[in-house]
């Protein structure tokens, strides 16, 4: 289908989605959510036969965070206004389908992200930047509160203490300290981010996407799991991993002394 706020590019088993609005430096809009959630569904359609995803901004920046210019709302003393409606209605959705893709995903940081933009970048499995990117919770200017996620990303990235900064300061977080700090993996120089970016995302298509999978999915299941739990799904995982055919041809190619050819079965 068309889209009026992102693209989306498929290549050789990689969804390349763009937020495309670099005018206001791809801020979340309605028609943007709106958008994002028939997207994904698109990108997860069988058919469509996509083993990574990989998520950029157009322009300068990755996200600026919501679009308040395009989504205004009359402040009004005598009505009480409910700014986290649009969370449940819209964000959450796409959040929690990025949480339970089948295949990785990564994003390429590629500017400013802020507030809920942050939120989207660091929903990577591998968060990827620019020298020239940053990261700010700008939520605090504007006298709201962390959302998108940030609260239970955060603590579990970087720590309580420097989650607070992050949020209490709202002060930028250029990319080279970020890493510095294990809130992103790698940082490029700007001109080559979405090479490297679109090299690992092809990588990762093209590897034993059915572990992979569960990877991540253990991960995310992890810090809410006791020792015996994440044991338990371990177990289950492995179970169903050792009856791939990738395990069978990842084996045969160990012994054989060559690169495997994994076909994500």
């Amino acid at each position: 289908m068309a889209y009026e706020k992102l693209t989306i590019d498929y290549q050789d088993n990689v969804a390349l989605l763009t937020l495309n609005d670099p005018g206001v430096l791809n801020a979340v809009s309605m028609e943007m959510l709106r958008e994002l959630s028939k997207a994904i569904q698109e990108i997860k359609d069988p058919a469509k036969d996509v083993r990574c995803l990989l998520m950029t901004g157009a322009g300068r920046g990755f996200c600026a965070g919501a679009n308040l210019s395009a989504d205004r709302f009359d402040n009004n003393d005598d009505e009480e206004v409910d700014a986290g409606q649009a969370l449940d209605r819209y964000y959450h959705f796409f959040l929690r389908e990025l949480r339970d893709l089948d295949f990785p995903f990564i994003t390429a940081v590629n500017g400013a992200a802020a507030g809920v933009g942050m939120s989207f970048a660091l929903m990577g499995d591998l968060v990827l930047a620019s020298k020239s990117a940053y990261f700010l919770q700008a939520f605090k200017r504007i006298g709201l509160v962390p959302d998108g996620g940030a609260t239970y990303i955060l603590p579990r990235l970087v720590g309580l203490a420097r989650s607070m900064e992050l949020s209490l300061l709202a002060e930028k977080l250029p990319a080279e300290k970020a890493l510095d700090w294990g809130l992103i993996n790698r940082v490029y120089d700007d001109d080559v981010l979405m090479e490297h970016a679109l090299q690992m995302a092809h990588e990762l298509a093209h590897g034993p996407t059915v572990s992979l999978s569960m990877i991540r999915k253990l991960y995310w299941a992890s810090p809410n799991n006791s020792y015996e739990e994440q044991l338990t799904m371990e177990r289950i995982s492995q179970k169903r991993a050792g009856a791939t055919q990738d395990f069978r041809e990842g084996v045969t190619a160990f012994i054989e002394k060559r690169p495997a050819k994994f076909k994500g079965q």
